[in-house]
């Protein structure tokens, strides 16, 4: 093997979990989380997730999708879960998921699914990244699933 080859990690090495409170000045007029400020928090975790991955400092290259399913009233918590999901030369794949919890009663719902892209960078340059290896077979569905999606964004990039 090469000196500087780059080993694939699994991809469960990439799995971040974070958490935050929904305080009044993160909510819009409805008295709910407002979507800006779950973006950025969203953006937040999925950076972690690439950086964890690839071993290098990153930034958002696009974010594919993003779908708010339900609402986040004040006073909840916010659990953010983010994992690579593929990777291609330099640019990695992050799926984040998002629950509300009620802190008192315990109970929660999936509240929103996004999709973002980030470059791993050296010196502001972009730099090749670990391959990812999903190892079960819900990991396999969601690597197979993301591979379809960077096919199809390199297809519009035409290249």
């Amino acid at each position: 093997m090469a000196e500087n080859a780059i080993l694939p990690r699994p991809m469960g090495a990439s799995f971040v979990h974070t958490s935050e409170l929904v305080m009044p000045n993160d909510t819009n007029p409805h008295g709910t989380l407002s979507g800006g400020r779950l973006m950025h928090w969203i953006d937040l975790a999925g950076a972690m997730s690439a950086m964890r991955h690839a071993r290098r400092m990153v930034v958002t290259a696009a974010i594919d999708d993003v779908v708010f399913h339900a609402p986040i009233p004040t006073g909840h918590m916010v659990l953010l879960d983010a994992v690579v999901t593929c990777v291609g030369r330099t640019s990695m794949e992050v799926r984040v998921d998002v629950r509300g919890e009620n802190p008192v009663t315990g109970e929660g719902s999936h509240t929103t699914t996004a999709r973002l892209v980030f470059v791993a960078l050296e010196d502001g340059v972009p730099v090749e990244v670990p391959a990812v290896v999903p190892e079960t077979d819900d990991e396999k569905a969601l690597h197979e699933r993301a591979l379809r999606r960077r096919r199809q964004r390199l297809e519009v990039r035409g290249c």
